[in-house]
This record gives structure tokens, C-alpha cells and sequence, in this order.
């Protein structure tokens, strides 16, 4: 398989970003860099007031977003190969969703301050599901200051997320159905996922798999 380089898991809250991007890295054998959204002490807040919330719980994420960043761009650039769970500009995707006019415009200054010579990643995989999947997904895990995201904001967040994705063209991208397949526990899944990451050169591609239950009703397969 080709070497992927600087590889980086995008999608909405609940997709499986961090959960592939671990295995990824374990595959692999590299290096791994992870959001660290447990460690802002406003989240909790802004799941429970957005509007009152919003400004000061972007610009820690930023910040943290930004150092980790700059502790990349510094690091051994001859790593063969880097696992994320964050893209930049995902900053940006959440902030142009939760702030207001006047906040945005502050924080697109501090921004574009900030997010100079930032790495570019060599692919990105963007993870897609639907609403209903997300919410049971965030359920099932059952992060404390989760607990009060309504749908409506998940909803509007794949929205922004499609948005972002459909005009993005700074890298390779792969667009991944991840609604009815395991990427973590599924090993044909995963495996076929590989196939496609060593397939990726340019461009952006679509890995819409057949779930299990068509693939078996398809080759005549029995389950269990």
C-alpha cells in the first residue's frame, strides 16, 4: 500500500472520527493527533446556552487547534505517516454555525491571524451519517456535556459540514457512507476501507459499502 502520508478524519459529531482515526494510527504505526474536546472548560456551558456560550468556546478550541498545529508543523516532518481527527478548518465550520454576526467577525480576525502555514493534509476522509445515526450514536457514548444537544444542531451541523466538503478542494478527500458499516469492529469493512485509502491520489472519491446483511442477501450467503 502506498505510503498515505499526513491523513486526517473529518465528519460531524458521533460519525467515528477519533475511534478510526485510533485505528488508523495502529495500522499504521504512527503518530497521533486528536482534538481535545473534554479539555474546554466552556463546552459544558454551551450545550446548556449556546448564544451566551459560543464566542469563548470557539476561540479555546481555536487556540488549542492552532498549537497543535504549530506542534505538527515542528515536529519530525519525515514521520511516514499521521492520523487525525480534526481538520483546521473545522474551526471555522463550527464557528460560522454558533456564532453571530459581530462575534464572527472578531473571531475570523483572530483566525486568520492564527492559521498561517498550516499543515496540509495529504488525504482527508470525511464520514457521513445520517441524523437519526449520529444521535443514538452520541447517546450510546454518553459524553456528560453532550447530553443536552438537541438534534436540530446536529442536523444544521451535517448541513454546514456538506456545505464545507462540497466545495473543498485543498486535498484529496474521500467521502465515506459511515452509516451502516463498523470501520472499528468490522474487519471486511475496514479492509475495504484501506483498499480505498491506497486508491486515493487526486481528486475526491465516494466508499458507499454494501452493508453485511445486503452483501450476504446478494451472494446468496446465509447469517449466522
Amino acid at each position: 500500500m502506498k505510503n498515505p502520508g499526513y491523513i486526517v478524519i473529518e465528519g460531524p459529531i458521533g460519525v467515528g472520527k477519533t475511534s478510526l482515526a485510533r485505528r488508523l494510527a495502529n495500522t499504521f504505526g504512527s503518530d497521533l493527533l486528536l482534538e481535545g474536546a473534554a479539555d474546554n472548560p466552556f463546552l459544558e456551558r454551551f450545550y446548556r446556552n449556546p448564544l451566551a456560550n459560543a464566542l469563548q468556546t470557539q476561540l479555546f478550541f481555536l487556540l488549542q487547534r492552532t498549537q497543535q498545529m504549530q506542534e505538527l508543523r515542528q515536529g519530525d516532518m519525515f514521520e511516514p505517516v499521521r492520523v487525525s481527527d480534526f481538520l483546521m478548518d473545522k474551526d471555522r465550520i463550527f464557528a460560522r454555525l454558533t456564532l453571530d454576526h459581530e462575534e464572527l467577525k472578531l473571531y475570523e480576525q483572530v483566525y486568520s491571524h492564527l492559521t498561517r502555514d498550516v499543515p496540509v493534509p495529504d488525504l482527508v476522509i470525511y464520514l457521513q451519517a445520517p441524523v437519526d445515526v449520529l444521535m443514538k450514536r452520541v447517546a450510546q457514548r454518553g459524553t456528560a456535556c453532550e447530553r443536552n444537544m438537541g438534534s436540530g444542531y446536529l442536523q444544521s451541523l451535517c448541513e454546514t459540514y456538506t456545505r464545507f466538503f462540497h466545495f473543498y478542494d485543498a486535498a484529496p478527500l474521500l467521502i465515506v457512507n459511515a452509516a451502516e458499516i463498523n470501520l472499528v469492529d468490522n474487519e471486511s469493512d475496514y479492509q475495504a476501507l484501506l483498499e480505498q485509502i491506497g486508491g486515493v491520489r487526486s481528486g475526491r472519491q465516494y466508499f458507499n459499502p454494501m452493508p453485511e446483511v445486503l452483501r450476504m442477501a446478494a451472494t446468496g450467503e446465509e447469517h449466522g
